[in-house]
C-alpha cells in the first residue's frame, strides 16, 4: 500500500481543522483535498517536509468543491496539474464567479481572509469523472464514488481498502465525536444515509476524513454519525415548524450542540476547533433549506 501522509493545514492557524493527504505512487506524489487557497503555505511547507515540490503533483483529488477543500486547486493547475472532480463541480472551477459570489453573499468581508484567491482553471484540466470510474496513476488507482447528502458534487475516493472521504463521513477532531457539516444548498438527509452505505460496502479499514485524520473504527463511527445527523436535524426541525427565524436558532444550537461535545469530556480548545470547522449557524440555514426543501414536496404530493 502507498504512503498517506496527513498534511495539517493549520486553518486560521489552528491544528487539526483541514487536512490534505499526499500520497506516493511509483509516478511521484498525488494529493487528495487541495484546502483553501488561504492555508497554500502551509501545504507548500506540509509537501516539502515530506520532501517534494508543489509541482512535483500533478494530480489532484478533490472529494466536493466547498472552499476548505477546493480552493487552492487553482494554484496546482497553474504548473499543468490535472484536478479531478464530480462532474457538477467541474464548470464552477472553470469559472468561479458564481461559486465566491455565492459564497460572498455568506461570509461578507471575511471571505479573503478565510479563503484566500479562487482562480479559474482551465476547463481541459478539470476530469469530470463518472460513478464509479478508477483512475490509475503508475501502480496506484483511486475509484471515484458519488456520495451525495452533504453536497451533490460529492465524491469518496477509495484507495485499496481505505476511503478519503471528504465531509461526507463527518467531522471528528482531536478524538472528540464525529459530526454532520450541514451547510446549505445541498444537505439531504437520505441520500447522506445511502452514501454512507455505499462507503460501507466498500468494507474499508480506514477513513481519511478532511476534518480531520484517521478513522479506523468504521461501524461505530457511521453509527454515531447517523444517530447525530438524525439528531440535528429532529432538533432543527421543530424549530422551523415554529417558524423560528434562522438567527434566533444559531445560539440556541450552538449551546445544544456544545452540550454534546461537553459530554465527551472535551477541551474548550477543541470545542473551539470543532465549531470552527463545522459552524452551527451553517448547519442551521443547511437544515432549515432541507426541511423547507421536504415541506414543498410533501405539498406537491398530496
Amino acid at each position: 500500500m502507498d504512503t498517506v501522509h496527513i498534511i495539517d493545514l493549520q486553518f486560521k492557524k489552528i491544528p487539526n481543522s483541514i487536512a490534505a493527504f499526499l500520497v506516493e505512487t511509483s509516478e511521484g506524489p498525488i494529493l487528495i483535498e487541495s484546502g483553501p487557497e488561504s492555508t497554500f503555505e502551509a501545504l507548500q511547507s506540509g509537501v516539502e517536509k515530506i520532501g517534494y515540490q508543489i509541482e512535483d503533483i500533478q494530480h489532484v483529488f478533490l472529494s466536493h468543491i466547498h472552499f476548505d477543500h477546493a480552493g487552492a486547486a487553482w494554484k496546482f493547475a497553474n504548473h499543468g496539474a490535472k484536478i479531478y472532480l464530480h462532474p457538477k463541480g467541474a464548470p464552477h472551477l472553470a469559472n468561479p464567479d458564481k461559486l465566491w459570489n455565492s459564497a460572498k453573499m455568506i461570509y461578507g468581508d471575511q471571505m479573503e481572509e478565510l479563503w484566500g484567491e479562487m482562480k479559474a482553471i482551465p476547463p481541459s484540466q478539470l476530469i469530470s469523472m463518472t460513478d464509479g470510474q478508477t483512475i490509475s496513476i503508475g501502480s496506484t488507482s483511486l475509484k471515484a464514488w458519488f456520495t451525495p447528502g452533504h453536497a451533490v458534487h460529492h465524491i469518496a475516493w477509495q484507495h485499496g481498502d481505505t476511503v478519503f472521504t471528504g465531509d461526507v463521513a463527518g467531522v471528528k477532531i482531536d478524538g472528540g465525536p464525529v459530526t454532520p457539516p450541514c451547510p446549505p444548498p445541498d444537505i439531504h438527509i437520505e441520500d447522506w444515509k445511502k452514501s454512507i452505505e455505499r462507503i460501507k460496502a466498500l468494507q474499508p479499514t480506514a477513513l481519511y476524513l478532511t476534518h480531520y485524520g484517521k478513522v479506523i473504527e468504521i461501524d461505530t463511527h457511521f453509527e454515531e454519525l447517523e444517530l447525530i445527523l438524525d439528531d440535528w436535524a429532529v432538533w432543527i426541525k421543530g424549530y422551523y415548524e415554529k417558524k423560528v427565524e434562522q438567527q434566533e436558532v444559531v445560539p440556541l444550537f450552538i449551546t445544544y450542540t456544545q452540550n454534546q461535545l461537553k459530554k465527551s469530556g472535551l477541551s474548550k480548545e477543541t470545542l473551539d476547533k470543532y465549531e470552527k470547522a463545522n459552524p452551527s449557524w451553517m448547519s442551521v440555514a443547511g437544515l432549515y433549506r432541507y426541511w423547507k426543501i421536504k415541506e414543498k414536496l410533501a405539498k406537491t404530493e398530496q
